[in-house]
C-alpha cells in the first residue's frame, strides 16, 4: 500500500486550482538538514507565511504546490540515501491552521472544489510516502489540515505549551477533508474519534489542549515548550535507531471494529437527531465518514472525504457559516459604532446593585476577568451574606477544577465585598444593576446610586427589553447611564448588548465597550428600542409559537414545525429554559410596543405560575404539557399546519429585521446575525437569520428584496 495516494491522484491535473492563489498569504516550507546524534540526518520542514504569529500559516492551492515539490525532493533525497527521516513543524507558536478558506467564495464550480480537496490529500498524504520515517513537530496552533499534516505523518509530538489542537471542520459546516475523517479513527478509536471530529466542534468549537490530544493517543510524546525542538529530535532519533518503542493503546482492532464501532455510530446518530435535529448537514456526513472508515484502504477513505468536502463546500450552508465565521472572527472584534477607546473611564472598582443569581454571576466574572475590588449590595444582610458565600463557592470550584491556583483564587476572594450601605459604592467607577425587571425599581435604585457615586461614574443597566431612556429619566445625568445586557449564562454567553440612548454621552458609550472588552465578551451597539435585538427577534419566534398554540395546534407539531430553522432548541424548549416568567414579560413588553406585529397570550402568565410546564426526553426535547399545564391552557380548535407556522414565523422575522434596519436599531444587518449567533445561538449553518431569510424567500414576501445582493448562496446556487 506504499504508493496508494501517489497512484490515486497521479493523473489528476490541478492547473486549475492556480486561478485560485492570486491573494493567496503563501506558507513556505524551507527545509534544513538536521544530523542527529546517532549520525542520522534529518530533513527539518518548517513551515512559515513571513508574518507574525497574529497571522497563522494557512494552507492555501500555492501552499500546497509548494509543500508538494519539497516532499517530493525529500522523496528523491530519501530514495538516494541522503537523509534517513523527514520532520514537519511551524514557525514560533504555530504548525497551522488549517485550509486558506479566504478564497473559497471565489470557486467556479463543484469539479474545482474537488480538486482543493484532492490536492490537499496529494500533497499532505505524501508525508507518509516519502520512504523514510515522518515525524510532525507540532509546535503549536493545529488545526483543520495542520493537524492533518500530523495524522499524515508516521510520528507526531506536541509542545505541551501549544494552544490548540482540533478538527473544527463540522462547526464551519465542512468534514476534515484531508485525512483526518479516516486517519483519525483508526488512530484512537471510534469513540474517541467521534468526540473529535462531531462532538467538540458542536460544543462551541470545543479544542484540545495538548495533554488531551497526548492522552487520546492522537501524539505519541509531549515535551515541554523550554526545549521542545531538542527533545522532539532526541526522541525521533531514538524511534529510528529502535531505542524507543511507540505503544498506540487507543487504535482500534478487529474487535473494536465489528462490535463497538456500529454501535458508537448508532449512539452518536441518535444524539445528534435529539441535539441539534436533522437540518445540518456537516455532523451527519462526518458521521457516515467515520462510520465507513472501520474498513476499506486508505485511497478509499480519502476518495470519499473527496466527495464528501466537495459537496459540502459548494453548499448553502457552508456559505453562510463562512458569512458568520467572518462576522464572529472580525465584525465582533472591531464594533461599528463603538467611540474612542481613549475616551473610557478607568475602572478600578466595580459595583453591583442586588446579591441574587444574576448579580452573582455578574460579580464573579468582574472580579475574575478585571481583577479589580466588587461590592454587592441587596435589601438585608442575609441576602448579601448569601450572594458573596455563592461568589466564593464558585471561585472554589474554579480553584479545584485546577482553573485557578491557590493564590489567585485567595486574591479573588479578597476583592469582593458585601454590603447593605449604600454609601460603600462611593468609590466605584461602574456601577451596574441586577434588580427585578420593572422600570421603577430600576429607577429607584438608580436614583439612590446617582447620589453617592462620582459625577463621572458609569452606570449600566442589565434590563433585557424596558426602555434604558426611561429609567434614565430621573437621572441628574443621565448621560453617564448605558445599557449593557448580559445573556443568560453569564460566563458563557459571549455577547453583550450595549444601548445608546439620545443622552448617553461617549465616555459612558466608549467605557462599556471597554469593560465588555476586559469581560472578554463581544459587544455589540443597538438603539435603546424594545427588546433591543435579541429578545426582539426571539419573541417573535416565540409569539408565533404561542399562537399556534392558542390556536389549538398541538405542542410537539409546533415544536418541529421549528425544525427547519436549525436552532439549538425547539421554541417552547426555549421557553423553559430561560424561564416563563421573563417569557410572559417580554411577550408583554413587545406586544405592548408593537401590538399589530407581536402575539402575547394570556396562557404565558398561566403557565409561569406552575412549578413545571412541559414535560421533556433524556435529550431536553419538549414531548408535552405536563398535567398541571394542559387544565390551566386555553386553546382554539383550528391547528395550524406545520408549514404555516413556519412560514408565518420566516415571514415574520424578516418584517422585523427589516424595520429594525430602517429604524436604525443597528447600523446593518450584520449586527444583527452576530447578535443572533453569538445570544441566541443561532446556527452558523443559516449565517444567523437574513442569509437564510434570503434563501428561503421570506425577505421577498416580507419586503420585495433580499438583506443581501447577491443573496448568500452556495456556488452555482
Amino acid at each position: 500500500m506504499t504508493d496508494d495516494i501517489s497512484r490515486a491522484y497521479a493523473d489528476i491535473d490541478f492547473s486549475p486550482l492556480d486561478a485560485l492563489t492570486g491573494d493567496e498569504v503563501i506558507t513556505h516550507s524551507p527545509v534544513r538538514d538536521v544530523r542527529l546524534p546517532s549520525g542520522n540526518v534529518l530533513a527539518l520542514v518548517t513551515l512559515d507565511n513571513g508574518r507574525d504569529h497574529t497571522r497563522p500559516n494557512t494552507l492555501g492551492p500555492a501552499t500546497l504546490a509548494e509543500l508538494g515539490e519539497t516532499l517530493a525532493t525529500l522523496k528523491r533525497r530519501a530514495a538516494a540515501g541522503e537523509i534517513h527521516a523527514v520532520a514537519i513543524t511551524g514557525k514560533q507558536y504555530i504548525l497551522a491552521a488549517g485550509a486558506d478558506l479566504s478564497d473559497v467564495a471565489k470557486l467556479p464550480s463543484k469539479d474545482v472544489a474537488r480538486l482543493i480537496a484532492q490536492r490537499g490529500h496529494q500533497v499532505i498524504g505524501s508525508l507518509s510516502e516519502l520512504g523514510v520515517p515522518s515525524f510532525a513537530f507540532v509546535n503549536g496552533l493545529a488545526l483543520g489540515g495542520g493537524l492533518e499534516i500530523a495524522l499524515n505523518s508516521t510520528y507526531r509530538t506536541v509542545d505541551a505549551s501549544a494552544a490548540a489542537v482540533a478538527l473544527p471542520e463540522v462547526f464551519l459546516g465542512i468534514i476534515p477533508g484531508w485525512g483526518g475523517a479516516y486517519l483519525l479513527p483508526n488512530l484512537i478509536g471510534i469513540e474517541n474519534a467521534l468526540e473529535a471530529v462531531i462532538s467538540n466542534p458542536l460544543k462551541q468549537n470545543r479544542m484540545l489542549k495538548p495533554q488531551q490530544a497526548f492522552d487520546l493517543g492522537i501524539m505519541d510524546a509531549i515535551f515541554p515548550a523550554a526545549s521542545y525542538l531538542e527533545d522532539s529530535l532526541r526522541w525521533a532519533d531514538g524511534v529510528l535507531t529502535g531505542r524507543v518503542k511507540v505503544e498506540r493503546k487507543n487504535e482500534p482492532g478487529k474487535l473494536e471494529r465489528l462490535t463497538k464501532w456500529p454501535i458508537a455510530i448508532k449512539m452518536a446518530r441518535g444524539m445528534l437527531e435529539s441535539k441539534i435535529g436533522t437540518v445540518p448537514r456537516s455532523p451527519y456526513v462526518a458521521l457516515d465518514l467515520l462510520d465507513k472508515a472501520k474498513s476499506g484502504t486508505k485511497a478509499e477513505g480519502f476518495a470519499r472525504e473527496d466527495e464528501a468536502l466537495a459537496d459540502l463546500i459548494t453548499g448553502d450552508q457552508f456559505a453562510a457559516s463562512m458569512y458568520a465565521f467572518d462576522l464572529v472572527q472580525k465584525r465582533a472584534k472591531r464594533p461599528v459604532g463603538a467611540p474612542d477607546k481613549a475616551l473610557a473611564k478607568k475602572v478600578t472598582k466595580v459595583g453591583v446593585i442586588g446579591a441574587g443569581l444574576m448579580a452573582s454571576q455578574f460579580a464573579l466574572l468582574f472580579v475574575r476577568k478585571l481583577r479589580v475590588p466588587v461590592i454587592i449590595t441587596d435589601l438585608d444582610q442575609g441576602r448579601v451574606d448569601k450572594g458573596v458565600a455563592s461568589i466564593r463557592e464558585e471561585i472554589g470550584k474554579l480553584e479545584a477544577k485546577g482553573r485557578l491556583d491557590g493564590d489567585t483564587a485567595n486574591q479573588l476572594r479578597a476583592l469582593v465585598h458585601g454590603t447593605t450601605d449604600r454609601n460603600e459604592f462611593a468609590d466605584c467607577d461602574f456601577v451596574i444593576e441586577a434588580v427585578f425587571e420593572e422600570v421603577g425599581v430600576k429607577q429607584e435604585v438608580f436614583s439612590a446610586i446617582e447620589k453617592i457615586v462620582a459625577d463621572d461614574a458609569i452606570l449600566a443597566t442589565n434590563t433585557s427589553s424596558l426602555s434604558v431612556a426611561e429609567i434614565g429619566s430621573v437621572l441628574k445625568n443621565p448621560e453617564r447611564l448605558v445599557g449593557f445586557h448580559f445573556f443568560n449564562p453569564v460566563a458563557v454567553m459571549p455577547l453583550i448588548e450595549v444601548v445608546k440612548t439620545d443622552a448617553t454621552s461617549d465616555a459612558a458609550l466608549s467605557t462599556a465597550f471597554v469593560v465588555a472588552k476586559g469581560l472578554g465578551k463581544n459587544a455589540v451597539l443597538t438603539a435603546d428600542a424594545p427588546g433591543f435585538v435579541v429578545n426582539r427577534l426571539l419573541a417573535k419566534v416565540m409569539g408565533e409559537a404561542a399562537r399556534a398554540v392558542y390556536e389549538g395546534t398541538p405542542l410537539t407539531v409546533v415544536e418541529k414545525a421549528f425544525a427547519p430553522l436549525g436552532l439549538p432548541m425547539g421554541p417552547f424548549q426555549l421557553i423553559d429554559l430561560v424561564g416563563w416568567k421573563v417569557a410572559a414579560h417580554v411577550q408583554d413588553t413587545m406586544a405592548h410596543a408593537f401590538p399589530d406585529r407581536f402575539f402575547s397570550s394570556e396562557n404565558f402568565h398561566e403557565l409561569a405560575a406552575l412549578p413545571e410546564v412541559v414535560e421533556k426526553d433524556k435529550g431536553g426535547r419538549v414531548t408535552g404539557w405536563t398535567k398541571a399545564a394542559q387544565k390551566v391552557l386555553v386553546t382554539g380548535k383550528t391547528p395550524v399546519a406545520p408549514e404555516t407556522i413556519l412560514a408565518r414565523v420566516q415571514d415574520g422575522l424578516a418584517q422585523e429585521i427589516k424595520i429594525m434596519l430602517d429604524e436604525g436599531v443597528v447600523p446593518e444587518v450584520q449586527d444583527i446575525d452576530l447578535c443572533l449567533i453569538l445570544g441566541a445561538g443561532w446556527p452558523f449553518i443559516d449565517g444567523g437569520a437574513s442569509p437564510y431569510l434570503d434563501r428561503e424567500g421570506a425577505s421577498q414576501r416580507a419586503f420585495g428584496d433580499t438583506f443581501h445582493h447577491p443573496p448568500i448562496r452556495g456556488i452555482g446556487a
